[in-house]
């Protein structure tokens, strides 16, 4: 039987403690001290093995002189989970980041790490290819039992919550701090230093975990992963000073629009906004629908989600899947990603500090039967959920009143494009009215959040004639 080995790292006040990074860099040295074993697999706590024959699949890759083997840092399975229904009510399998684009990521240097489900080679943590300083030679300890005085002694040693003062750890060895997404981070920067990286996608699931179930956890989590990009994004070793010197060109601009993707809550929340405004007071922003120049909106509509559901029905996805994918990252642009903008920005500027907000892996069990009957979890008092709330009521106001404006006056051709976003707006956030407005179960909007919208998106509207 293997050994089985329970870790519980030092902590104290005035020591930084460097959140899940630090936790895997104390249990790469204390490994190493016991048994240092040449690849180390990393696992999140809700997450399990699946399928007894994946480290042998893994160890083929390590192990194939055909594929430049040696410098191969580590073999990434995707994140899958059970307990998902059918359609994936919130796109919280991430179907593009989990396994699209790192298909994508194959054909190159290979995928970014994803924090769990991926084998390492443990010679990647301490340098450069082919550096196997902790593989090629045998360490003293092997020669004597994990149980020893001695062994247990060292173990103590590197997990000391001081242990890396005055060392590299974390900035030239072992996990990399520096972004709440150190995975991510880590695997861009072992690339960097001329490592590879394989995606491995079997047919039967290698690992499968627990994904949030319900929608503030699920804004939580991405908030999180929001402020982490943004730290490697303006970090000394973002993509573009950096990695666009080592890595290839095609590399680079893969890892720059993930670093930079919580900005996309900038023009979406003005699309989401201005429009609609703009059609309470008759005033056109785009194209005649009769003018050519329309059609370039059309075709950059079109054309962008035709790619999107082409790519996710390939991988697996079915339509109404991909809708609700598409909707659930709109709904991320409009708050997790704002709010991990604003909170990035306010550590920057040193008025709040980062903290790393653990996903809840509790399974409420009327939340789950409402989840599973394809209903959206909004009972909770969250401030993620007042810009989507305020946007919804935008765009329907909008729209009915930009119907009855075309009724009485005309105008449909000038205001034909403002009018589709509006629709478009209503038609995915029919989920919100409900909880709004229809619905009287535990998940249904919280009143006062409700209330609260209405007042902040009447005072838009009054607002609106200062703008047009």
């Amino acid at each position: 039987m293997p050994n089985l080995i329970y870790v519980s790292r030092e902590k104290r006040k005035g020591t930084p403690h460097r959140f899940k990074a630090g936790a895997l860099n104390v249990l790469l040295r204390v490994s190493h001290t016991m048994t240092n074993a040449p690849v180390v697999l990393t696992m999140d706590c809700d997450m399990y093995s699946n399928d007894p024959k994946t480290p042998l699949e893994a160890l083929c890759y390590f192990l194939d002189p055909s594929k430049d083997s040696q410098n191969i840092a580590y073999i990434q399975y995707p994140q899958l989970f059970h307990g998902i229904n059918k359609e994936d009510l919130y796109g919280a399998e991430f179907k593009f980041i989990f396994q699209i684009n790192m298909t994508g990521f194959d054909g190159l240097v290979g995928p970014s790490h994803a924090g769990t489900g991926c084998f390492f080679r443990r010679g990647a943590f301490y340098g450069k290819p082919p550096s196997c300083t902790f593989e090629q030679s045998q360490s003293q300890n092997e020669k004597q039992a994990i149980q020893s005085n001695e062994v247990l002694a060292r173990a103590h040693e590197v997990a000391r919550c001081d242990f890396e003062a005055q060392t590299e750890w974390g900035s030239r060895l072992g996990y990399r701090y520096g972004s709440l997404v150190e995975d991510f981070y880590t695997g861009y920067l072992l690339q960097c230093q001329g490592w590879r990286s394989v995606f491995c996608l079997p047919k039967r699931p290698a690992f499968l975990g627990d994904a949030p179930m319900n929608l503030h956890d699920l804004l939580n989590q991405t908030q999180r992963w929001s402020m982490g990009v943004l730290d490697m994004a303006f970090s000394e070793y973002n993509p573009i000073n950096y990695g666009s010197k080592i890595l290839p060109f095609l590399q680079t601009l893969c890892y720059l629009h993930y670093a930079f993707w919580p900005i996309w809550c900038i023009p979406l929340f003005i699309y989401s906004i201005l429009p609609q405004l703009a059609i309470i007071q008759s005033f056109p922003l785009f194209p005649k629908v009769s003018d050519p120049w329309c059609l370039l909106y059309i075709f950059s509509f079109i054309g962008a989600y035709c790619q999107e559901l082409f790519e996710f029905i390939l991988r697996g996805g079915t339509p109404r899947g991909w809708f609700n994918n598409q909707r659930a990252w709109i709904i991320r642009s409009l708050s997790s990603y704002i709010f991990g903008v604003i909170e990035y920005t306010l550590t920057k500027l040193h008025v709040s500090s980062s903290t790393f907000n653990v996903t809840n892996k509790v399974i409420d069990k009327e939340a789950n039967t409402r989840y599973d009957k394809g209903m959206m979890e909004f009972g909770v008092e969250s401030p993620f959920f007042y810009p989507i709330s305020v946007v919804a009521l935008v765009n329907l106001v909008a729209l009915m009143g930009g119907i009855i404006k075309i009724i009485k006056n005309g105008g449909f051709e000038d205001l034909f494009v403002q009018l589709f976003l509006a629709g478009f707006g209503v038609l995915n956030s029919w989920p919100i009215y409900e909880a709004m407005f229809i619905r009287n179960d535990h998940g249904r909007m919280p009143l006062k959040i409700t209330l609260r919208s209405i007042v902040i998106a009447s005072m838009v509207y009054l607002a609106s004639p200062l703008v047009f």
